[in-house]
């Protein structure tokens, strides 16, 4: 037996007796990150990252919720779990499990780049790694981010000087928040979504510094929309909401808008591929730098990376998991949870993307 199992319930530690970033209900769990295919409702308890706490916390209206601080160790039966950041969004976890010498690391989602808003990724060293591959394929390289927003405000002027709206689709908790913070405030006002709004406030609360932002409420009037950027979740595209701001611009920021016809599909009139997750790059530099014996791909092109990992030397294998990667974010809102649940997405079976899996 593994100090690690990959079982139908989750990632499972045996000799703890502890799941991590389990897709069905058990009794502990240790929770990476708070996007909704990670921190899921209905286990008895859960164990994250202090700062991932509070938005947790209030996704999934938690009473009680235990925490640790980056670096940590949290010994459960003589097994020690710490949390290391991941750089995916403000909490967000790699998990190190150390047992007798043994040492995996789970990264959840991650990415290398700094972004402004997130910890910034820290390389764990480990035997057994567990990495994601959303975006697994040599097709994936992203701009410096300086580059995306240069973009995103240039087109946020444009827009302002032909007296268009320019509303903008990013995940409600992490892309909004990055996009928010690394804009162009000078240009104009920020509106947000009422979504986008509560997941600003927890944050706000917990002291991560974001601009000023107004929340669209029915009184607000078309005037206090003039050359505004508005910031709202995907779900909000194409709804009855997102009328108020005729004339109006679209842009989606997603890895996906590197994708041929994605933009289109999605309806969007600008693209920003700016994503949360690791390209080919990153996830070569990971793998490399970790050390590690032994690799685990998880969701997304998980076959071609593993395949490849295992052509240059690296012992790799295949994980199917119930984790969505950036294809949650593109169907956010789309499911329904139990009351006070949060939010939640569908779970696919398919762990290659290709374009009828790819819903923007």
């Amino acid at each position: 037996m593994g100090l690690l199992e990959f079982t139908e319930r989750g990632i499972y530690c045996p000799k703890a007796d502890v799941y991590l970033d389990p897709w069905k209900p058990v009794d502990r769990a240790v929770i990476s990150h708070g996007h909704s295919d990670h921190a899921r409702w209905g286990h008895k308890n859960y164990l994250c990252s202090a700062t991932a706490a509070p938005v947790i916390r209030h996704r999934l209206q938690l009473d009680t919720i235990e925490t640790a601080n980056y670096g940590e160790p949290v010994y459960i039966h003589g097994v020690q779990f710490s949390f290391h950041p991941a750089g995916h969004i403000p909490g967000s976890a790699q998990i190190r499990v150390e047992h007798k010498g043994e040492v995996w690391v789970f990264t959840g989602d991650y990415k290398l780049e700094p972004d402004g808003l997130s910890e910034p990724f820290e390389l764990v060293r480990c035997q057994n790694f567990i990495t994601e591959s959303t975006f697994g394929l040599p097709v994936y390289h992203w701009k410096p981010q300086q580059e995306i927003f240069d973009e995103i405000n240039a087109w946020w002027r444009k827009n302002q000087s032909e007296g268009r709206v320019s509303v903008i689709a990013g995940y409600t908790l992490g892309k909004s928040q990055r996009l928010l913070k690394n804009v162009d405030v000078s240009i104009g006002k920020i509106i947000v979504h009422g979504a986008v709004d509560a997941v600003n406030q927890v944050m706000r609360q917990q002291g991560i510094a974001l601009p000023e932002t107004h929340r669209v409420t029915k009184d607000s009037r078309k005037q206090d929309f003039d050359g505004a950027l508005v910031i709202c979740p995907p779900s909000a595209v194409g709804s009855p909401w997102i009328r108020r701001f005729l004339p109006y611009s679209l842009g989606i920021a997603s890895g996906w808008m590197s994708l041929r016809g994605a933009r289109r599909r999605r309806g969007a009139d600008r693209g920003f591929p700016l994503s949360d997750h690791v390209d080919w790059k990153s996830l070569n530099i990971a793998v490399r730098e970790t050390g590690a014996e032994k690799v685990f791909v998880t969701h997304g092109y998980s076959e071609v990376f593993s395949q490849w990992l295992n052509e240059n030397g690296i012992e790799s294998h295949v994980v199917k998991t119930e984790y969505e990667g950036e294809l949650s974010e593109m169907v956010e809102g789309t499911a329904t949870t139990p009351a006070g649940a949060g939010e939640n997405i569908p779970v696919t079976t398919n762990d290659t993307p290709n374009d009828d899996t790819e819903q923007l």
